[in-house]
C-alpha cells in the first residue's frame, strides 16, 4: 500500500473547500456568541472512563482507545465533545447558574454510521446547563435554526420526537435490555411486523401502543392522535405537551414535523430531541443538525444538571451549502524594489490578498482569482498601480 494512501473514510480537506469550512466555522462561532454562549475548547484526548462514563458509555464502539506513555493508562480519542463539556461545566466552571457553551473541533468514529460519512467529523455544538425548562429547548432549536441560516441554508424542515413517549407505553412492564434495544431499533425502522413479534408475550395494551407508533408521524395534529390512542399517562401527558408547546413556538419560516417513533439516540437523550433537515443537491432530506435534552449527562461527574445543546458537523455542512465564491486577489511581480515591496505591504494592510508570482513560475491556486495586477506606474517613477486583469 501507498504512503500516502489514508485510512477509509479519512480525507484531507482541500482549498478551497478548507477555506470555505472555516468561514463556516467563524460564522457559526460568531452566532453561539451573540446568544451569550462562551466557548470552551476541549482536549482531543483523556482518560477513557472519563470519556465513556454515564451516557458516554454509549460511545464505547465509536472511540478509538491508545495507552499513554507517561502514565500507562489507557487514553480515549473523543468521538463525542458534549460529556467532556459536561466534566467542565460541573468540575471546572462549577456555576450555580446558567451556563452557555460553544465548542468547536475534530471528533474521531471507529466507525461510520451512514453511507459516506467521514470518521473525522469537525464537529460544532452549543449547549446549555442548569435550565430544564422549555425555554432552554426553545433557545437551542432557535440558535440552531440561526447557525443555519447564518450558513447559508434557507428552507429546513424541524423533525421532533421524545423519549418520554416510549418510556411511557413501556413503563407497565418489565422488559430485558436486549429485547427493549431490538423493540428500539423496530420503532426507528418503523418495521411493524417486527414489533408485533417482539411484543407478542406483552400485555394486550402495550403491544397495541407500540404497533400504533410508527404512524404517529407528520403534522403537529399527530399530538392529539396520540393521546387518544395511546395509554393515557402523567409522562405521556407531559411529553405530548413539550412536543406541542416548541411546535407552536418553533421559528416561523422552519417546517415542523413529529415522529414519535424515532428513537436515534435513545439511551443519550432522556426528552425532547429533534433534528433539522435541508435538501441536498438532489432535492433529497439531508440532516444538518441534531439535538435535544441529555439531564443525566453530568450525572457521573457529581452534577445532575438539566443539560439540553445541539452538534453538527461542518465537513458534512460544507457540502450542503452553495459553494462559496473564489476570492479576489491581486497578483504582483516578485521583486526587491522597495517602492513594489512597500506598496504591496500597503495593500495587504488595507485587506487585500496580494500574491507575488515567484521567478519562474506562475501561481497556480484553487482559492484564490486574480483579477487585478501590480504594474509599474509609468507615469510615476518608482510608483505602482493596481490595474484590472
Amino acid at each position: 500500500m501507498s504512503a500516502w494512501v489514508l485510512p477509509d473514510h479519512i480525507a484531507d480537506v482541500l482549498p478551497s473547500e478548507a477555506r470555505h469550512i472555516e468561514e463556516l466555522r467563524r460564522g457559526l462561532l460568531d452566532t453561539a456568541r451573540s446568544y451569550g454562549y462562551e466557548l470552551v475548547m476541549p482536549p482531543l484526548l483523556e482518560h477513557l472512563e472519563s470519556l465513556l462514563t454515564g451516557t458516554g458509555e454509549a460511545l464505547d464502539l465509536q472511540t478509538f482507545k491508545l495507552v499513554d506513555q507517561l502514565s500507562g493508562r489507557t487514553l480515549g480519542l473523543r468521538a463525542d465533545s458534549t460529556p467532556q463539556v459536561a466534566r467542565i461545566d460541573a468540575h471546572l466552571l462549577n456555576r450555580q447558574g446558567i451556563a452557555r457553551l460553544s465548542y468547536c473541533g475534530p471528533v474521531v468514529h471507529t466507525r461510520i454510521d451512514r453511507p459516506l460519512a467521514s470518521r473525522e467529523p469537525l464537529q460544532f455544538g452549543a449547549e446549555i446547563y442548569g435550565h430544564g425548562g422549555m425555554e432552554a429547548d426553545l433557545e437551542i432549536i432557535e440558535l440552531a435554526q440561526a447557525c443555519l441560516r447564518a450558513a447559508g441554508l434557507q428552507k429546513l424542515q424541524l423533525d421532533m420526537a421524545d423519549v418520554r413517549v416510549i418510556d411511557a407505553v413501556l413503563n407497565p412492564v418489565q422488559i430485558e435490555a436486549t429485547k427493549e434495544t431490538l423493540i428500539h431499533s423496530a420503532l426507528a425502522a418503523k418495521d411493524v411486523a417486527e414489533l408485533k413479534s417482539l411484543a407478542r408475550d406483552l400485555p394486550a395494551r402495550v403491544r397495541e401502543d407500540l404497533c400504533a407508533l410508527p404512524r404517529l408521524f407528520g403534522g403537529a395534529d399527530v399530538l392529539d392522535e396520540a393521546l387518544q390512542v395511546l395509554q393515557p399517562s402523567m409522562a405521556l401527558e407531559e411529553a405530548i405537551r413539550c412536543l406541542r408547546w416548541l411546535a407552536s413556538h418553533a421559528p416561523a419560516d422552519m417546517d415542523v414535523s413529529i415522529d414519535l417513533a424515532d428513537l436515534r439516540g435513545y439511551a443519550y437523550y432522556t426528552g425532547m430531541r429533534f433534528a433539522v433537515f435541508s435538501h441536498g443537491t438532489r432535492g433529497e432530506p439531508v440532516e444538518v443538525a441534531r439535538g435535544g435534552r441529555y439531564d443525566e449527562v453530568g450525572a457521573i461527574f457529581g452534577r445532575n444538571r438539566p443539560a439540553v445543546g445541539f452538534s453538527l458537523d461542518l465537513k458534512e455542512l460544507v457540502a450542503a451549502v452553495a459553494p462559496c465564491p473564489l476570492v479576489a486577489a491581486i497578483r504582483a511581480p516578485w521583486s526587491m524594489d522597495a517602492g513594489l515591496r512597500q506598496a504591496i505591504g500597503e495593500l495587504r494592510a488595507q485587506g487585500h490578498t496580494v500574491v507575488c508570482v515567484l521567478p519562474g513560475h506562475e501561481h497556480q491556486v484553487d482559492e484564490f482569482r486574480c483579477d487585478r495586477e501590480l504594474v509599474s506606474d509609468a507615469t510615476h517613477a518608482g510608483a505602482w498601480t493596481v490595474k484590472q486583469i
